[in-house]
């Protein structure tokens, strides 16, 4: 195992985005071919791509485990017994979690970090051009929550920066990658909102958000299902965007929107 290619691939992996899990054994007791240091790097589809733990009967037990890290984005360690067939069948009718029982005649027992590399989570805002309040609160909003932060105007006048700015006159809307841990904010006033929903819809994202009064919203959601979008996908729409704080400012509506993103994000993982 060549310890160089390592940072090599975790670093090619976090530049295109993807999303991986490292299993590394960092203790083991009794036999075993896996040494405290080895290492793994699984993808997101199941796919060992680089080391191995001690071989094939620790590296294929691990995946399903790996997997299941990677979509709570939790780290854990993972016990891994490797026993003969009697043992291996008395600690699976166990059914913990948190340890894998694999028969093989090694007879040792290795702990495995699980850590999971997922996405960071995109905060996507869409605007019309020109001077925005809300869409510069929000940038600074959304950094401020860890999110990374992409404006798509065509002409943004910002006093935050965001991690990216996408003309949509040389890169149009409906070529835009989203992805579906992106959280999407609508602020074309009106002159885009049927366009950019449109393009927007034929993805799956996790939040999609619209600021506009009710009437518009009507309007809009009128003009869109007759374009052909399921009554689904405009129920999952936050119109009007935002918790009821009472919010007036720009900067208190900013508040209220990034609040709902909070909230959505947050989603399930409540103790």
């Amino acid at each position: 195992m060549n310890n160089r290619e390592y940072p090599q691939i975790v670093s090619e992996l976090v530049n295109r985005g993807e999303e991986f899990v490292v299993a590394t054994v960092v203790r083991v007791s009794g036999s075993s071919i896996g040494k405290p240091g080895f290492k793994e790097v699984i993808s997101s589809d199941g796919k060992i791509i680089y080391g191995t733990l001690g071989g094939a009967c620790p590296d294929s037990a691990i995946i399903e485990r790996a997997m299941d890290a990677l979509k709570k984005g939790d780290a854990k360690t993972i016990k891994v017994f490797l026993e003969d067939a009697k043992d291996t069948i008395l600690g699976m009718s166990k059914g913990s979690d948190d340890e894998i029982h694999v028969e093989t005649n090694c007879g040792g027992v290795m702990d495995i970090f699980l850590e999971p590399f997922k996405r960071n989570e995109r905060l996507v805002i869409i605007g019309q051009g020109g001077r925005d309040e809300i869409e510069d609160s929000l940038v600074s909003l959304g950094k401020s929550i860890g999110m990374d932060v992409i404006v798509i105007d065509p002409n943004p006048m910002l006093n935050s920066k965001p991690d990216e700015v996408v003309d949509p006159l040389n890169a149009p809307i409906a070529d835009f990658n989203f992805n579906d841990e992106d959280f999407v904010v609508v602020l074309t006033k009106g002159s885009k909102d049927v366009q950019v929903i449109e393009a927007v819809s034929r993805h799956k994202v996790r939040y999609i958000g619209l600021l506009a009064s009710k009437k518009r919203i009507r309007e809009d959601f009128e003009a869109l299902e007759s374009k052909g979008i399921s009554k689904e996908f405009l129920k999952s729409i936050h119109a009007p965007i935002g918790l009821d704080i009472g919010a007036v400012t720009p900067q208190e509506i900013s508040l209220s929107i990034v609040s709902e993103i909070v909230a959505e994000r947050r989603k399930g993982k409540k103790e």
